[in-house]
């Protein structure tokens, strides 16, 4: 394992939820949730479809604030594992409260006792991004965004948008994105893992983020890689879930190497670990692998992705500290 601390801007957090965490849940409230697991207890799916409802079953045993709790600490405690000490996680009221404004609160509250806690032991610092799901459709998308902008402050920090790409368009969720960041959120989105280099250029031009999660098929159109180097426009990239679905064969093949070269801000993340059967401590040792990358590469990302972090100053000057050689 590279001995470096990390910082992680792609996580959501029923994705980061062990299998074990799950069929615990499961068991203690009954639910018959086998058929999405394989027979060695991992999470079963054969492609991205298929992953959203495996996603979305296993998430339906997240049914009360505790139990994000509980899902807030198992998660951390593998990150802190892998040497991340900044976390940002996408949190959707959707799971969370079924978008009512008072539940939502009540999750996030029992959510951030977790994190506070975690940071006090761990040592490693989250912060959540309000995410409307794509394929639920704008109606309550802009029901997520009135929770989220009715809770923006130090914690709440951030707004995007996850889900199937190939529903809908951008420009759909435009009002939300208007309302989130009238809030004072910063604002990133999904786009370029299943819709091509297109979907990037319709999520920058109708909902105008400063990170685009994920982002890697834009490197099918060198105009767009070269247009988010000169912009700054930072990527999102957890390659590990891109191989794991499918999207390039090796790590190797994967394109943020090359994005690196052409001077794009690429971070590295995990996206949902263990259905992609990956950590932060092995997308750098792959990484490393793949394109010979030394410390000092895999530090520039760590400052990379902490300048991109949607935290305030003094909670970016305190990271910085922990990022410093020894």
């Amino acid at each position: 394992m590279i001995p470096l601390p990390k910082v992680e801007l792609h996580l959501h957090l029923e994705g980061a939820a062990p299998p074990a965490f799950i069929r615990g849940l499961a068991q203690e409230k009954h639910m018959d949730l086998s058929g999405i697991f394989d027979d060695r207890g991992n999470y079963r799916f054969t492609d991205f479809w298929q992953f959203l409802k495996v996603y979305e079953a296993a998430t339906g045993t997240l049914q009360r604030p505790e139990d994000y709790a509980r899902l807030t600490t198992a998660v951390l405690e593998e990150s802190a594992a892998s040497g991340v000490v900044y976390s940002e996680c996408f949190l959707s009221p959707d799971f969370c409260g079924n978008r009512d404004l008072s539940a939502w609160r009540e999750y996030l509250h029992a959510i951030r006792e977790a994190a506070d806690a975690a940071e006090r032991d761990l040592g490693i610092t989250l912060r959540g991004i309000v995410t409307c799901i794509r394929h639920f459709g704008p109606d309550k998308a802009r029901q997520s965004a009135l929770c989220a902008a009715e809770t923006a402050g130090d914690w709440i920090t951030g707004f995007g948008i996850a889900g199937d790409e190939k529903v809908g368009r951008p420009a759909d969720f435009a009002w939300s994105f208007d309302l989130a960041r009238e809030a004072g959120l910063r604002i990133t989105a999904h786009a370029g893992e299943w819709g091509g280099p297109d979907s990037v250029r319709a999520a920058l031009a109708d909902l105008r983020p400063e990170r685009i999660g994920h982002g890697v098929r834009a490197i099918e159109d060198l105009a767009l890689v070269d247009e988010l180097a000169e912009k700054g426009v930072v990527l999102e990239v957890c390659p590990g879930s891109n191989i794991a679905l499918g999207l390039y064969p090796t790590w190797r093949q994967h394109p943020i190497g090359q994005m690196y070269d052409r001077g794009v801000k690429v971070t590295i993340s995990t996206d949902d670990p263990p259905f992609f059967h990956t950590t932060m401590a092995r997308e750098y040792d792959r990484l490393a692998e793949a394109f010979d990358w030394d410390e000092g590469v895999f530090r520039t990302i760590a400052q990379t992705s902490l300048a991109a972090a949607f935290c305030d100053e003094a909670t970016r000057a305190r990271i910085a500290k922990t990022l410093e050689p020894a």
